[in-house]
């Protein structure tokens, strides 16, 4: 596991973590722009890429960490090598893993801004900008949402906006996930075809990865094969059957 490092003067540097040896990190979730404005992996290895828009997230995430007296944090669009095939199937299989062990995770809300919220109010935290982010929307975001036991929200300027604690009973409206799922409860514990009905409205940029998103929520592995289309699900399902001694549910993203 990549690791970026705050502790590097202006720059950020990428350590590599393996099993026991993988310190305390924050974790971001957010919703992707452009993919040409995204910081890569190569832009943090040559020191480039301060002028893309996918920056300020990294900074961002900087300074949050820095607050928390973390070190470490994780970013997927800069920490996979997305060019090895080999690389980023051991990470689409290890993030639900990743998130649910970090010490922290900031939610990144790029479409919410702290001047459409009246943050003296109480009821502030639940205005419509907040309940309509694509964030809530997203395939990916899934697992985001449930795997870490610390989740906290900010606007795209960095204002705090509640946690998935404060704000449990807006997030369950949205979203349709059970609280408990929420509170950490083991997600084993919840009917496959519930866990399925929290992902149905949600979509991804890549077909295949309507599956993909969702390894973690059941505790299933596999590999991935871009370019397969709805077979993904029928592969998913298939682990599903696995690894749920025959209890098999067909689940289309159509």
């Amino acid at each position: 596991m990549r690791l970026l490092d705050i502790n590097d003067g202006e720059n950020i540097k990428l350590t590599e973590f393996f099993g026991s040896t993988i310190p305390p990190y924050a974790i971001l979730s957010h919703t992707w722009g452009p993919a040409d404005e995204e910081v890569s992996l190569r832009d943090i290895l040559d020191n480039t890429g301060k002028n893309k828009a996918g920056f300020s997230k990294i900074e961002f995430c900087r300074r949050r960490a820095t607050s928390d007296d973390l070190q470490y944090f994780w970013i997927d669009t800069c920490c996979i090598d997305k060019s090895s095939s080999a690389e980023l199937t051991e990470a689409i299989n290890s993030m639900f893993h990743w998130y649910q062990r970090a010490a922290r995770c900031y939610v990144f809300l790029s479409d919410v801004s702290e001047n459409d919220l009246d943050l003296e109010k109480a009821d502030s935290h639940y205005k419509t900008a907040l309940r309509q982010s694509r964030w809530f929307s997203r395939g990916w975001t899934l697992q985001e949402l449930i795997a870490p036991v610390t989740v906290d929200f900010f606007s795209q300027e960095g204002a705090r906006l509640g946690d998935k604690k404060t704000l449990e009973k807006e997030i369950t409206e949205v979203t349709g996930i059970d609280s408990l799922a929420l509170q950490g409860h083991p997600l084993h514990n919840f009917r496959i075809a519930d866990r399925m009905s929290w992902a149905a409205k949600r979509t991804t940029t890549r077909e295949e990865d309507n599956a993909y998103c969702l390894l973690g929520i059941f505790d299933v592995h596999m590999p991935l094969i871009y370019g397969e289309g709805k077979k993904a699900f029928n592969r998913l399902n298939e682990e599903i059957n696995k690894s749920r001694n025959g209890w098999f549910i067909y689940f289309c993203s159509d």
